[in-house]
């Protein structure tokens, strides 16, 4: 059986429980979880050890909460008001736990599912997002992660070009997969809005509804956009349903052509705005 699970952040136990109800059973099963496995919930590390004990029945796509850790763990960045990981840090074997974390990828196929942790471009195909991806995660496995993660931040450029090199090539790739939500019909990546599908400001839509997208037809499953809900289509899976804000964990048997919806309702961690 393969499942895909939405965003946890940090939600141990709410990820426990679910396992629990579809029954998961490492032998048998295959979880593909879509990114932002840590922060904002109460137990990051204990999602961390749940998940990496799983080995090849688990793929845990990263999303820019876990990238966010890796570089507050290696001093590029500041820890934010909000950020929840510091069981992470704290840890006495965290070296362990980060180098976990960045041997993690960021774009999956499983049972003919395009999965990532936000979206694409609508230039990409499903061949060329999953090779992108692999660029970038040569880079984060590397020799340089502190030059790696210095590179990562900053919202330019913000339409893809096939010809882009070096860190902006890097950057876009990294903000695509996990930050895009509304895009210009042409691809350009807006960074400021995070509300629904139906409040789009001028000009820009969801990713996935730009017509033309090069992976139209392609099944895709993403997370990151909690203010979506799930949305359920022929070829579209989004499964962020708000955990921490006391919404839903959602997972989404997929083998076989299933589309089996399993949601847990979960306690309130984070309150919008606060």
């Amino acid at each position: 059986m393969i499942y895909l699970i939405g965003d946890v952040q940090g939600c141990a136990e709410a990820l426990r429980r679910v396992l629990d109800g579809i029954g998961f059973t490492p032998s048998r099963d295959r979880l593909v979880l879509l990114g932002d496995l840590v922060n904002r919930g109460p137990d990051s590390l204990g999602v961390l050890r749940l998940l990496a004990p799983l080995a090849g029945a688990a793929i845990c796509l990263l999303g820019n909460h876990d990238l966010h850790l890796l570089a507050v763990a290696h001093g590029v960045r500041k820890r934010h008001a909000g950020d929840t990981f510091g069981d992470v840090l704290a840890a006495p074997d965290r070296d362990a736990w980060l180098d976990w974390v960045r041997e993690q990828p960021l774009a999956h196929l499983e049972a003919g599912w395009l999965c990532v942790h936000a979206g694409v471009v609508p230039q990409w195909s499903r061949a060329q997002t999953l090779a992108l991806a692999a660029e970038v995660q040569t880079l984060l496995r590397g020799p340089d992660l502190p030059g790696f993660l210095q590179v990562m931040y900053g919202n330019q450029p913000d339409l893809w070009r096939d010809d882009l090199s070096g860190a902006d090539r890097t950057r876009l790739v990294i903000n695509t997969l996990t930050r895009i939500r509304f895009c210009s019909a042409e691809g350009r990546l807006d960074f400021k809005a995070k509300e629904g599908a139906g409040a789009a400001p001028p000009g820009l839509m969801p990713w996935f509804d730009v017509p033309g997208r090069a992976t139209a037809g392609q099944p895709m499953a993403f997370g990151h956009w909690s203010t979506l809900g799930l949305v359920n289509r022929a070829d579209l899976l989004a499964i962020d349903t708000g955990c921490v804000w006391g919404g839903t964990l959602t997972a989404v048997r997929v083998d076989g052509g299933r589309r089996d919806v399993m949601q847990l309702r979960c306690e309130q961690t984070q309150v919008p705005g606060a």
